[in-house]
């Protein structure tokens, strides 16, 4: 993997921890990553990249069954016995909040319980229309120099 990829202070694709990749042409996609870094007080270990980058491109490459998606991807290179975990759309949305934790890992262990075909129509009929939701077709939104570090590329 091409190490220079990394934006920030030193944060490479190879780094363990979770990857949140995102549409960075939605301004739905762009809020939710606002929205784990405000809730992120730890400052863990999840690094964020546009899914029109080069990480992405990379992440594509070891799952071609991302190939065409437009909608938030959870990678995990440290979930079980296979070298990463991949998931997308609905499942991506629980796996940030099991990752929040607190009131939010609660929300998101509420989820599972909703059957994922169930869940991921539900994600893709307001992925349909995220875009014509009055306030959320802005998606620039650049990171502070402190949260900079987390971002693989934007």
């Amino acid at each position: 993997m091409d190490e220079s990829l990394a934006k920030g202070s030193g944060a490479s694709v190879t780094d363990e921890g979770p990857i949140f990749l995102y549409d960075g042409d939605c301004g739905v996609c762009t809020r939710s990553v606002r929205f784990l870094l405000a809730r992120d007080k730890d400052r863990r270990t999840v690094r964020f990249a546009s899914l029109q980058g080069e990480v992405a491109a990379q992440v594509v490459g070891r799952h071609p069954e991302l190939a065409g998606v437009d909608s938030m991807v959870w990678l995990d290179p440290r979930a079980g016995a296979n070298p990463e975990r991949v998931q997308s759309r609905s499942g991506a949305v629980i796996a940030a909040g099991l990752y929040l934790g607190g009131f939010w890992g609660g929300v998101a262990r509420l989820g599972r319980l909703i059957p994922r075909p169930l869940r991921d129509w539900a994600y893709d009929f307001f992925a349909r229309y995220r875009r014509r939701i009055p306030g959320m077709q802005e998606a620039c939104t650049l990171p502070t120099p402190e949260e900079s570090a987390r971002f693989l590329d934007w």
